[in-house]
């Protein structure tokens, strides 16, 4: 993956510093903690903890200066999702996480009644960010865990990983999606053209794996991810079966819609229900961690949405990019 192209001073900083042009970084001052520099200059430095890019020198994950700007940035996209998101009981946020909000909406009730094929290649881009390296945050809370909390998620990220078997692994599935749509399925590819709301949802996980002091709202992170999978899943089966759409396609989404189901029980008795036993002071941190997921989710969905409502793209470019 090469560098991308840099979105404001913030991400031009942090890119000059992985080309190895070293100067003074830039203060975050009063940086939009949604926009779209504050959110590219987050997702570099997060991605150095992963599979890195094209000839920036892997000591850079560890360099101080690069680690005091990456806490400078969390502070604000952090302190501000805490804002927006409030307060609620663990089991309170869970039970609203199994009923829609407003019957009828969202993205996958979008595709399945409207839907047009470039709709459709349009989501898979923005999801590539993640879906490339589906489970990988999650797999961070793993070591900070214990008794039936970890054998818990060690057992639902074994089904994530395909269960031992490569090809059955869901970032496989994916890349097996991107290539039936016509689209590349290289890590990262869309970096350029994916705007700041989807960037974010990846960095909210990153933000909770990569720091111990937010192990629970990692796992109510994954939970929140766990429950809602299935039902926007069997919508996507069911949009993407009316469109008669490739299989490889229909696959990545069928494939969620048991294991999901399975996976909500795991993470709601044994992982929460497993680590609040533990460490019963986390319950406010799980509860955060289920509404940030939800709250991240919703403003791209918002995103999207409003695109397609206006027939326009919701992509930063689609020049090349769909064709």
């Amino acid at each position: 993956m090469p560098l991308p192209a840099p979105r404001g001073e913030l991400s031009a900083a942090v890119v000059d510093v992985l080309r190895g042009r070293r100067g003074l970084l830039p203060p975050v001052g009063d940086a939009d903690p949604h926009g779209e520099d504050l959110t590219l200059a987050l997702h570099l430095l997060y991605e150095l903890h992963y599979r890195g890019f094209d000839g920036v020198d892997e000591e850079l994950e560890w360099d101080p200066d690069l680690l005091r700007l990456r806490a400078e940035l969390e502070r604000p996209f952090l302190g501000a999702l805490r804002d927006e998101v409030g307060t609620a009981g663990v089991a309170d946020v869970v039970d609203d996480l199994l009923v829609e909000r407003v019957p009828g909406s969202g993205v996958p009730h979008f595709l399945r009644e409207r839907g047009q094929w470039w709709h459709f290649r349009e989501l898979f881009v923005h999801r590539s960010i993640y879906h490339l390296k589906e489970a990988d945050p999650h797999a961070w809370v793993i070591p900070r865990l214990r008794g039936r909390a970890k054998a818990a998620v060690v057992a639902v990220e074994f089904d994530e990983f395909g269960g031992g078997h490569a090809e059955r692994m869901h970032s496989r599935l994916f890349a097996d999606l991107l290539e039936a749509a016509d689209l590349s399925s290289g890590y990262l590819h869309y970096l350029d053209v994916v705007p700041a709301p989807a960037l974010a949802t990846v960095n909210l996980m990153s933000l909770f794996g990569l720091h111990r002091s937010l192990r629970g709202a990692l796992v109510g992170h994954f939970a929140a991810t766990e429950i809602t999978t299935g039902p926007s899943a069997r919508r996507m089966v069911s949009a993407l079966r009316k469109l008669s759409a490739p299989e490889a396609c229909v696959r990545f989404y069928s494939e969620h819609i048991e294991a999901d189901a399975v996976h909500e029980q795991v993470l709601r008795h044994e992982v929460i229900g497993g680590l609040l036993e533990d460490e019963p002071h986390l319950a406010a941190d799980v509860a955060f961690g289920l509404l940030a997921a939800e709250s991240l989710e919703e403003r791209l969905a918002q995103c999207l949405l409003a695109a397609w409502e206006a027939d326009t793209p919701s992509l930063r470019e689609t020049e090349n990019v769909l064709v």
